[in-house]
C-alpha cells in the first residue's frame, strides 16, 4: 500500500476495495498458502511417515493437491463464471472429504498425530473456503447467475480467458513456488515411501527365504 492510499484512508476517502482484496488474494493468500503446506511436509518427515502410513497417506497428500492445484489453475488463467465458480465449489467440497480421509488415515496408523499438524491441517483446511468466499464476494454477478443457471449468459458455462491477463513475471513467479513448495517436497515424500516399502518387501522375501532355509533342513 502506498503512502497516498494509506492517507486517504485515514482521511476517510473511499478506496477500491475490488482492487485490493485482488492484491490480497494475489500477493498475500496464495503465496502464504505454501507456508502450511511446506509445515506439514516438515511434520510428515519427522514421524516417518514411510514407516507408518507410507505410500496410501502419500498419495492421498497428492490428491489433495491436485485438489486444490487445479482450480487455482484455471482462477489464474480464466474469467470467473459459473462454470469457474462451480469447479472451484466442487473442488473445495472433494478437498474437504479428502482431507477427512487423509486424518482418519493417519489415526488409524502408528503414526502420531502431533497438535501441531492438526493446527497445520486447520490453516491447510480453511483456506480455500477463505480464497472462495473472497472471490464470490468480488464476483457476485456471476455468483447470482451461477444460482439462475447461467440462464442469458451465453458465456456461463465455457471457459473464457481473462481480460485482463496476469503478468507473466507473475504465473512464472507462481509457478517456481508450486515446484519448489508443493512438487519438490511432497515428490521427496512420496519418492522415500516407495523406497522404504521396496525395503520393507525385500526384508520380507529374505525371511520368507530362511524360514524356508531352516525348514528345509
Amino acid at each position: 500500500m502506498s503512502r497516498d492510499q494509506a492517507a486517504e484512508i485515514a482521511n476517510g476517502s473511499t478506496v477500491d476495495v475490488s482492487e485490493a482484496t485482488t492484491r490480497f488474494l494475489l500477493y498475500g493468500l496464495l503465496p502464504g498458502w505454501f507456508v502450511p503446506g511446506l509445515a506439514d511436509w516438515l511434520m510428515h518427515r519427522r514421524t516417518r511417515i514411510e514407516d507408518t502410513t507410507g505410500t496410501k497417506e502419500s498419495l492421498i497428500h497428492s490428491l489433495m493437491m491436485a485438489e486444490v492445484g487445479a482450480p487455482i489453475a484455471l482462477t489464474l488463467r480464466y474469467e470467473i463464471n459459473p462454470l469457474l465458480l462451480t469447479v472451484q465449489l466442487g473442488a473445495a467440497a472433494v478437498h474437504e472429504a479428502t482431507a477427512l480421509w487423509d486424518v482418519r488415515t493417519a489415526e488409524n496408523s502408528d503414526r502420531e498425530l502431533k497438535p501441531v499438524e492438526q493446527h497445520i491441517h486447520s490453516f491447510l483446511e480453511s483456506l480455500p473456503f477463505g480464497a472462495l468466499a473472497s472471490l464470490m464476494c468480488l464476483h457476485a454477478d456471476q455468483v447470482r447467475s451461477l444460482l439462475r443457471g447461467g440462464r442469458g449468459d451465453p458465456d456461463a458455462w465455457r471457459l473464457v480467458p481473462r481480460r485482463r491477463p496476469l503478468s507473466p513475471g507473475y504465473l512464472a513467479a507462481i509457478g517456481v513456488a508450486i515446484g519448489a513448495c508443493v512438487l519438490l517436497p511432497y515428490g521427496e515424500e512420496l519418492l522415500r515411501c516407495r523406497r522404504a516399502a521396496r525395503a520393507r518387501k525385500r526384508r520380507a522375501r529374505a525371511h520368507r527365504a530362511v524360514l524356508r532355509k531352516v525348514k528345509g533342513n
